[in-house]
């Protein structure tokens, strides 16, 4: 069985993880190692290691205040830095498939694929979300330059509603017999 196969971790865990630094989506450097099942350390080593594959786009530290305003998005002590002695790496989604060729491991591949997917995806409903409100605006703007014809519309609508409700009256067809007095 491929590793990708056996690998059983929740679409809303790895969506979880995502978070929009920058104005980007990343992942964080502790966040992979857990995935990818290796120490932060290591994760790090073999990326400083292989630094010319991370440019910017690719992979950025946080800064000391972006650091101080991502720990007070989580309920912790200042004391605990949630195991942090270092501003975490945080990798784009072309970062994140970087470092599939980083750490080489079977489940690093695994996980990769995993995660470019929903990023794959998140894209997708963003892209949707996106072209559904350009047209509701574009419908808006219609709406507001044209009332009158709105209305008019509305009222064929409601007028289409009741002839629907109450069905025509209907001509006989047929030989109508005349009484004839005798």
């Amino acid at each position: 069985m491929k590793e990708e196969e056996k690998l059983i971790i929740p679409n809303e865990i790895i969506s979880n993880k995502i978070y929009l630094i920058r104005n980007q989506k990343v992942m964080l450097d502790r966040d992979l190692a857990e995935l990818y099942q290796v120490e932060t350390k290591v994760l790090k080593q073999a990326v400083k290691r292989n630094i010319n594959r991370f440019p910017d786009d690719f992979m950025f530290e946080l800064t000391k205040i972006e650091f101080e305003n991502w720990r007070s998005q989580f309920v912790t002590s200042n004391s605990d830095k949630m195991g942090l002695r270092y501003a975490p790496m945080a990798f784009t989604e072309q970062g994140v498939a970087m470092l599939s060729s980083v750490l080489r491991s079977d489940r690093a591949i695994a996980v990769n694929i995993k995660i470019i997917r929903i990023f794959t995806k998140m894209r997708d409903l963003l892209s949707d979300n996106l072209s559904l409100r350009l047209e509701i605006e574009d419908i808006k703007k219609k709406l507001t330059n044209h009332d009158k014809n709105i209305e008019l519309v509305f009222s064929y609508l409601d007028e289409l509603i009741e002839k629907k409700e109450s069905p025509p009256k209907r001509n006989q067809i047929g030989y109508i017999k005349n009484k004839v007095n005798k």
